[in-house]
């Protein structure tokens, strides 16, 4: 889809730019491409989940009880106080699976962030 802009009272085409998905160089008009825009959008109805009682009121805190230290660094010897509640495999929008508590693991901001960027290719 082009988009134009008004300048001046020309019509004038937006830039090419760098899809907004992480390590995806096609080029684009908008946000994203025509790939990742459809990524994009059915990420964000099964974020939501991530807004609900559900998981605000008890999957998430009561994984952080159960294990207030990260994971990976008690494995590596480290006592770090989790803060992240991650799925071990994940869900992109399976209830089934959102709602596993053997699926949920805890760990610290560091490892969750790594392992996000290795599961999207970027590390």
């Amino acid at each position: 889809m082009l988009w134009l802009l008004r300048c001046g009272g020309a019509d004038v085409r937006r830039p090419l730019r760098p899809c907004r998905k992480s390590g995806c160089g096609a080029l684009t008009r908008e946000g994203y491409c025509e790939v990742h825009g459809a990524y994009r959008e059915q990420r964000e109805l099964w974020h939501k989940l991530y807004n609900t009682q559900l998981w605000r009121e008890y999957l998430r805190p009561g994984q952080l009880i159960a294990e207030p230290f990260c994971r990976v660094c008690a494995r590596a010897g480290r006592r770090v106080r989790a803060t992240v509640v991650d799925h071990i495999l994940p869900h992109r929008g399976d209830m089934a699976r959102f709602r596993d508590v053997g699926n949920l693991q805890s760990l610290c901001k560091r490892c969750h962030d790594a392992k996000t960027m290795r599961e999207n290719n970027l590390g």
